[in-house]
């Protein structure tokens, strides 16, 4: 019986060959597991930050770097880090101020987007090409794409551990922290600089589209459980990871891309966090009373 006309259900899901085809996402399971590092820490200053806009704006200039690579024929990771940079470097300079940086990203999204499609619709190549740029491909990771993934993850993170304490205090509170004497517009140029290569990687993955569901996602469903400054960055790790490699491996055994499965479980964790949260409110309320 088909699932929608036209359809049938094993047309959409075949786990009947998954031993096979496991080893050829050898590469997608370590970027997999590369990106929900990256993104989990990272989800964590975009949160704190409030720039969940941010990162879809330079998803959508790292979309249409990596498309006008593709039309030209260059390399797609190279257009997407041009992509990213530039947007980064943009949203950097109108500093920290919400309404100027959201209204510059509200103007860049579009552009973004309409440049993207302008590129893909002249490219005459795979159309699966061209989907994925969007959607996300689980078997576009070669050594090379993989290779310049870890190189990035490894460099972001590095930077990350040095800045750690110094940006997580100007996340919070840029005004005492600017007070104290910490550089917070030199941090802020430096975040998004990072954020920029985090996006960068995470579109070769999971798309420009649904770039949210790894590095907000996660993050927001985390701070639902814990304010901690230990405990929340764990538990956004933990959740980028089994939304990342969770997607990957039941996208193998259909004909359905990453992005559907990685969002749905990003999407999942964060409303049952929701109700853990909201139940542990509610008896806090009720205890509380009673101690008086």
């Amino acid at each position: 019986m088909p699932l929608v006309a036209g359809i049938a259900w094993h047309d959409l899901v075949n786990f009947s060959d998954y031993g096979e085809l496991l080893p050829l996402v050898r590469n997608t399971l370590w970027a997999g597991a590369a990106l929900g590092l990256l993104g989990g820490l990272m989800g964590v200053f975009v949160i704190a930050r409030d720039q969940p806009f941010a990162v879809h704006g330079i998803s959508e200039l790292s979309f249409a770097g990596a498309a006008g690579a593709l039309l030209l024929g260059g390399s797609v990771v190279a257009g997407s880090f041009v992509g990213s940079l530039i947007a980064a470097g943009l949203i950097g300079a109108l500093g920290a101020r919400a309404r100027e940086r959201n209204s510059a990203i509200g103007v860049l999204m579009p552009f973004g987007l309409g440049l993207g499609i302008l590129f893909l619709a002249l490219y005459q190549g795979r159309a699966a090409n061209k989907f994925g740029l969007l959607t996300g491909q689980i078997v576009a990771i070669d050594d090379s794409s993989l290779l310049t993934l870890a190189l990035t993850c490894v460099v972001v993170l590095a930077v990350l551990a040095v800045i750690w304490r110094p940006l997580m205090f100007a996340s919070i509170d840029p005004e005492v922290a600017a007070a104290r004497g910490v550089p917070v517009l030199l941090l802020h140029g430096l975040f998004m600089l990072l954020l920029g290569c985090t996006v960068a990687v995470a579109v070769q993955v999971v798309g420009a589209l649904l770039v949210l569901a790894l590095l907000c996602t996660p993050a927001a469903a985390a701070m639902r459980l814990s304010t901690s400054p230990v405990v929340m960055p764990l538990l956004s790790t933990v959740f980028a990871l089994t939304s990342m490699i969770g997607g990957i491996l039941l996208a193998l055994g259909t004909s359905i891309p990453i992005s559907p499965y990685v969002t749905t479980i990003s999407f999942t964790l964060y409303v049952g966090a929701r109700i853990v949260g909201h139940t542990r409110e509610r008896a806090s309320r009720q205890v509380t009373p009673a101690l008086v």
